[in-house]
């Protein structure tokens, strides 16, 4: 009899547990509904990524993600306020409230998951740090940078990816750093230093800001691996799995050949099962998270799916012109892959 007195205080305590937990976990996403619009934090300007455009509307795949995320809640892509912030400001900005996602080309470590109160979301694109030098230095690689003065900008993974790689290799070289990406391409445009470093990405961005951007060049070496993708605070279950599942969501559309021209038709006649419970016809897998059930139908007819945002804004369609590379989907030569709706 006693030990089955115990065994009900546990099972109660254990209750009570979950209904905390599961209390908790709806937090952010009632506050983001009773304020009406989702608050997203952005790079203060990253061409292809996220900057305003003449008329001051913001653009890019960090930005799409959250107009995604907006949609998926509202049924809305422009119930999304944007708050710029430096990559010293980002995470303070999160920590504190100030935003509800962080979605501004920042790296993925162990560091920045396990020890900042945050959790990473989904990778949105797959990258490497890289160096841009002046076509007529003839400069091939890392191998002959000993004695040149690199651009970087502070309170990124750049800085540690230069302390691990070029001392291992009896590399010398000297490192000035920038606030910004633009005083950080700036410098590199007044000959402040020999090379400019970052994520591949972010230098094909810098490159079009430069005077002459054809007397530059972008070096085939990567020193690192650069997962980029939305941040969100720990302690918040619910919110983690929306803001995730808008981005699998966009890679699923892809994969099953769903768009923002087709969705339509296909929510009418799914075409399989599969496409029948990403747009909500078959399945609660919304309700789920506390949104609709068509959450995904109305991500992808208003932002569109991963290869639509991608060719916009970084890809073929857009100044970037960056090709798919490691971010095709896994089933067409590159690593992006998505878990199933099911």
């Amino acid at each position: 009899m006693r030990n089955n007195n115990k065994t009900l205080l546990s099972l109660s305590a254990a209750a009570l547990c979950v209904g905390m937990v599961s209390s908790a976990s709806a937090a952010t996403l009632d506050e983001v509904k009773e304020r009406g619009e989702l608050r997203c934090g952005v790079n203060v300007g990253l061409s292809g990524f996220s900057s305003p455009d003449e008329d001051g509307t913001w653009q890019g795949l960090d930005v799409e993600t959250c107009r995604g995320i907006a949609a998926a809640i509202f049924g809305d892509p422009e119930a999304v306020s944007f708050t710029p912030l430096t990559a010293k400001e980002r995470f303070t900005a999160l920590q504190s409230g100030e935003i509800d996602v962080l979605s501004r080309n920042t790296t993925w470590t162990a560091t920045r998951d396990n020890s900042l109160g945050l959790n990473f979301t989904a990778t949105t694109f797959y990258d490497g740090q890289g160096f841009m030098v002046a076509k007529d230095l003839g400069l091939e690689g890392p191998k002959q940078f000993d004695g040149a003065s690199i651009c970087i900008q502070s309170g990124t993974t750049h800085e540690l990816n230069l302390a691990d790689y070029f001392p291992s290799r009896g590399i010398d070289i000297q490192t000035v750093t920038f606030d910004t990406p633009d005083q950080t391409a700036q410098g590199f445009a007044s000959g402040r230093c020999d090379i400019l470093t970052s994520d591949t990405s972010q230098l094909s961005a810098l490159r079009l800001q430069l005077p002459e951007p054809g007397s530059v060049e972008i070096l085939e070496t990567l020193i690192s691996k650069e997962p980029l993708g939305p941040v969100v605070r720990q302690g918040d279950d619910q919110w983690l799995d929306i803001v995730k599942w808008s981005i699998f969501a966009m890679v699923n559309a892809e994969e099953l050949g769903v768009n923002s021209d087709n969705v339509d038709e296909m929510k009418a006649t799914p075409p399989n099962p599969q496409v029948a419970r990403l747009l909500g016809v078959d399945g609660d897998y919304g309700e789920q998270m506390g949104l609709e059930n068509d959450w995904a139908y109305q991500l992808i007819s208003h932002v569109g799916n991963y290869h639509e945002v991608f060719a916009s804004t970084v890809g073929e369609d857009s100044p970037m012109q960056i090709s798919r590379g490691v971010n095709a989907l896994w089933n067409e030569g590159g690593i992006l892959y998505a878990p199933p709706v099911r």
